[in-house]
């Protein structure tokens, strides 16, 4: 059986035999078989590459993501290097910072402690200036008590740089005869020193002075009462100068009236002025000095009850003249009839 195939590009019917049909459709679907094998392989290869693109599209996203990644770790690094860089130029910022208040603090303290050592030491001069002038008003109070309380005595003041303590008093009676001569030594300090003892034993020697006496707002620590005497010089506080001048004064005042009573009666003199040089001495004045402060005291507190400050007044002014009684007895001792008679001491009589 023939089979007819119109010709594709005139038209024609071409007569063909079964045989060579077979043959061509054979080669035909061979060819097709080829071509679809081909396709396949086409396809496969196709899908290969696909499958090859997509496995470097997932290793260049895998990449992709770790560069991401890494530069999200380098910026992270990055900013952690930053931060810790400004971290340590800030620690070193403060500590630069630091060291400069430090060295400011050290001049200011510097400064200050150099104020403080100038003020210290205008303080000191201060002080120094202050108590010389605090001594010398001292002096003068002292100088001008004393011719308060004897204006016929001759009051004279040492001049500064002068040898003879500070003040020289010529002690005189009323007819204006010469009793004895008292050197004063006035002291305004916070601490004693036995040195000023020595240098008034010298001046009272080399003035062929009396007495010497030293007025200090600080006493010897051997000296507890407000007054005392230290190797043959007399040592009060300015409370106790007063009393301490009128008994010094008139110890010389009696001495030299001895002597004027009689020149034959020397030894005598010399055994009352021993006496009223003597440690009994000494104790009889400083009773009587501590209680004229006592009565002085006393009379200022008004406020007591009266029968009580009557009787200690009493009992105070019994000590006094127990006191002077004492004296009195053993002046006249040593006196004998020379001495003048005290009528109320005699008869036992207040």
């Amino acid at each position: 059986m023939n089979t007819t195939i119109k010709c594709p590009k005139c038209g024609a019917e071409i007569e063909i035999s079964e045989a060579f049909r077979s043959q061509v459709q054979s080669e035909f679907n061979a060819e097709k078989d080829l071509e679809l094998k081909d396709l396949k392989k086409a396809l496969q290869e196709k899908e290969a590459k696909v499958e090859e693109f997509r496995d470097r599209e997932l290793e260049l996203r895998e990449k992709t993501r770790k560069l991401e990644s890494q530069e999200k770790e380098l910026e992270l690094t990055t900013q952690r290097r930053m931060d810790e860089e400004k971290a340590k130029i800030e620690e070193v910022t403060l500590q630069r910072a630091l060291e400069d208040h430090r060295m400011k603090d050290l001049e200011k303290d510097k400064k200050i402690s150099d104020m403080e050592k100038l003020v210290e030491e205008l303080k000191r001069k201060s002080q120094q200036g202050s108590m010389q002038t605090q001594g010398e008003v001292l002096e003068l109070d002292l100088e001008e008590t004393l011719r308060k309380l004897f204006p016929t005595d001759e009051i004279t003041e040492v001049k500064k740089g002068e040898l003879g303590g500070d003040i020289r008093q010529v002690v005189k009676s009323q007819r204006g005869t010469v009793c004895g001569l008292i050197i004063w030594e006035s002291k305004q300090t916070k601490a004693w020193t036995d040195e000023w003892v020595t240098k008034l034993k010298e001046d009272v020697r080399r003035d062929k002075a009396h007495l010497g006496a030293i007025v200090s707002v600080v006493l010897p620590k051997d000296i507890k009462r407000g007054m005392g005497e230290k190797l043959g010089i007399w040592i009060c506080t300015p409370e106790y100068f007063e009393p301490m001048a009128e008994l010094l004064r008139k110890n010389l005042y009696d001495v030299a009236r001895e002597k004027s009573t009689s020149l034959t009666k020397q030894s005598r003199a010399e055994e009352l002025y021993d006496f009223a040089t003597s440690h009994e001495f000494v104790q009889q004045v400083e009773g009587m000095v501590e209680i004229y402060l006592q009565m002085s005291e006393q009379i200022t507190k008004e406020r007591a009850v009266a029968e009580r400050q009557w009787k200690q007044r009493e009992m105070q002014v019994n000590r006094l003249l127990t006191g002077v009684s004492g004296i009195y007895g053993g002046l006249q001792e040593i006196a004998g009839s020379a001495l003048p008679s005290i009528k109320q001491l005699d008869s036992g009589e207040e």
